[in-house]
């Protein structure tokens, strides 16, 4: 079997800076519809940012940070009143408007309205610890990919518009990681990205004290802990030895962004296929990335985030165009060549990109410093500052991010990334 080792040396990293990014966070609401295992966002009904607020993040982030997409999240920004006239803003000052959301107060009109106002492309956050009413109540990953192709469908109906699906990973339902990635290809046609995002807490026996400057809170007075032991430390490596043991022994990865602690840590690993529902041909690898990226800075003086749907139809295309660079897609080229000479009606089967990301969140070292993304895409505005969306919590509620300091040693501290798994 292949190696599922991965030297992030091997990978392009990603250039995103805390100046020059990809993407920025917008948050206009702290209401949510649901109430997610591992948010990390307080629900605040009626939460709502007044559109001048929201405004003026905008202007912060003009100022102070190039990037390519405003990813509005929130809570769930479908719930902002101001939504539409939102993205119509976003889009009038040159940025890629992409909603995050976990659709359940989408409807075909108010679709219609977004894609009129400029939307380029959601990101539907459906997992089964969101706890979601109804039909989809104590659904598995697998039952709930019939959701996750119902707002797919709607999406290509309207057309024109990203689709993105992401979902956290837990150790309950890491199992069905694999068949996530299996019906993504049979989808491969409208659903341009897939995002897992490992689950993060803190848990009873994380073995620090925490601080905020100095005075030491409580573990449980951090919206994001956990009453009970859990597994935190699942990790971007472990998911893509799973997926190539239970998938594909060839799936191949080409870019990452590494930690602001651990520089071999993958925080964002993107893996880029190129195939149809029937077949995948083969990866893309490290060089196709540094091309796109740097020909497409090279063009708009930003580093691409989301791709059109359009753009990602034409794999037989990129295949061609990168092949002479990047020995992985040339690989691919080779196998859809032998491919249409076994069977020549392929030549006229369309072959599509679809990119599978990988997202391992804070990990706390031994020595009780806290590995972020380096270069992190999901920098948000806070009191007109620029802050770590995922922690924005710890600022609202004790004026700073918090500190962790070993209680009994680094040598006996849980390292996230290498920790011991813990009964879920």
């Amino acid at each position: 079997m292949k190696s599922t080792t991965i030297n992030h040396n091997d990978l392009y990293r990603f250039p995103w800076t805390l100046a020059d990014n990809a993407i920025s966070w917008l948050e206009p609401t702290s209401e949510c519809n649901l109430h997610c295992d591992g948010c990390y966002r307080e629900n605040r009904k009626g939460a709502h940012k007044s559109f001048a607020e929201v405004k003026t993040d905008l202007d912060v982030f003009q100022s102070q940070r190039k990037s390519d997409c405003i990813s509005i999240a929130g809570g769930d920004p479908l719930l902002y009143p101001d939504i539409v006239e939102l993205v119509a803003e976003i889009k009038r000052r040159g940025w890629k408007p992409i909603l995050n959301t976990n659709g359940r107060a989408l409807t075909e009109a108010l679709l219609k309205d977004l894609k009129r106002a400029g939307l380029f492309g959601f990101t539907f956050h459906v997992d089964s610890g969101q706890g979601r009413p109804g039909k989809w109540h104590g659904k598995n990953e697998l039952e709930l990919n019939e959701l996750r192709l119902h707002y797919a469908r709607m999406v290509a109906e309207v057309g024109g518009i990203a689709c993105s699906f992401n979902a956290t990973i837990y150790q309950k339902n890491l199992e069905y990681v694999p068949g996530m990635i299996k019906w993504a290809q049979q989808h491969i046609d409208i659903v341009q990205t897939m995002v897992f995002i490992c689950f993060r807490h803190i848990v009873p026996d994380m073995p620090y004290k925490w601080l905020a400057g100095d005075k030491e809170i409580q573990r449980s007075d951090v919206l994001y802990h956990s009453d009970r032991n859990r597994i935190i430390t699942i990790g971007s490596r472990e998911l893509m030895a799973k997926v190539r043991e239970e998938v594909d022994p060839d799936f191949m990865p080409s870019a990452y962004l590494n930690g602001t602690h651990d520089p071999a840590a993958m925080k964002w690993l993107m893996t880029q296929r190129i195939g149809n529902r029937n077949r995948i041909h083969g990866y893309t690898g490290p060089k196709f990335a540094e091309l796109a990226m740097s020909l497409y800075h090279l063009k708009t003086g930003r580093y691409l985030s989301y791709v059109a749907p359009d753009a990602s139809r034409h794999g037989r295309r990129a295949m061609l165009l990168f092949s002479l660079l990047d020995p992985h897609t040339r690989k691919a080229l080779g196998k859809w060549i032998g491919s249409a000479l076994r069977n020549p009606a392929r030549l006229f089967e369309r072959s599509y990109l679809q990119t599978i990301m990988f997202i391992q969140p804070v990990d706390v070292m031994s020595n009780g410093d806290q590995s972020m993304c380096d270069g992190c895409p999901d920098i948000t505005v806070h009191d007109g500052k620029l802050v770590w969306s995922c922690r924005m919590e710890e600022i609202m509620e004790f004026g700073t991010f918090l500190r962790s300091i070993p209680i009994a040693g680094p040598d006996q501290a849980l390292r996230a990334s290498e920790g011991p798994a813990v009964p879920d």
